[in-house]
C-alpha cells in the first residue's frame, strides 16, 4: 500500500509577488515639489494642508524618515492597555515581561511619525516563539525584542 503525502502549502513572499506584478513606484518628490503641484486646485490645496499642516515644512536631514514611538496592546477585558515606549532604551524591554491573559483578543496600535519622504507600504512583522521586521521598501525602521507571558489571569 502506498501512502499519499501532501505537499505543504507555501505562501508567496510579498516581495516575490511585487516582482511578478511588475509594479514600479513613482519617482520620489520632495515635500516642496508636492506643495507646488496643483496650486490652483482648491480642493487639492486643502487636502495637502490637512496632511502637511499650515506652515513651511522643516526637514532635518539627519533624522530618520520613520520614527516608531510606541506600541500598545489594547484588550477590552484588560485592566489597562500595555504600552511600550520605543523612543527610550530598547534593551530594557528585553528584561521586562508583559502579561496577557490566556484566550483574550487584543489589538495592536503602532504610533509612528514620518519626517521627510512619503512612506508607502509600512509593514509590521512579528515573530512569535514559544520560548524567546522588514518593510516593503527593505528598510528596517526599528527592531526590538520584548517578552509576552500568557497567564490564566492578568495578575499572575
Amino acid at each position: 500500500m502506498t501512502e499519499k503525502t501532501q505537499e505543504p502549502h507555501v505562501e508567496e513572499d510579498d516581495d516575490e509577488l511585487d516582482g511578478k506584478l511588475n509594479y514600479k513606484p513613482p519617482p520620489q518628490k520632495t515635500l516642496q515639489e508636492l506643495q507646488e503641484l496643483d496650486k490652483d486646485d482648491e480642493s487639492l490645496a486643502k487636502y495637502k494642508k490637512s496632511l502637511l499642516g499650515d506652515g513651511p515644512v522643516v526637514v532635518d536631514p539627519t533624522a530618520p524618515n520613520v520614527v516608531v514611538t510606541r506600541l500598545t496592546l489594547v484588550c477590552d477585558s484588560a485592566p489597562g492597555p500595555i504600552t511600550m515606549d520605543l523612543t527610550g532604551d530598547l534593551e530594557a524591554l528585553k528584561k521586562e515581561t508583559f502579561v496577557l491573559k490566556e484566550g483574550v483578543e487584543y489589538r495592536v496600535k503602532i504610533h509612528f511619525r514620518v519626517n521627510r519622504d512619503i512612506v508607502s507600504g509600512l509593514k509590521y512583522v512579528q515573530h512569535t516563539y514559544r520560548t524567546g521586521v522588514k518593510d516593503d521598501d527593505k528598510h528596517d525602521h526599528l527592531t526590538w525584542e520584548w517578552n509576552l507571558s500568557i497567564k490564566k489571569e492578568w495578575t499572575e
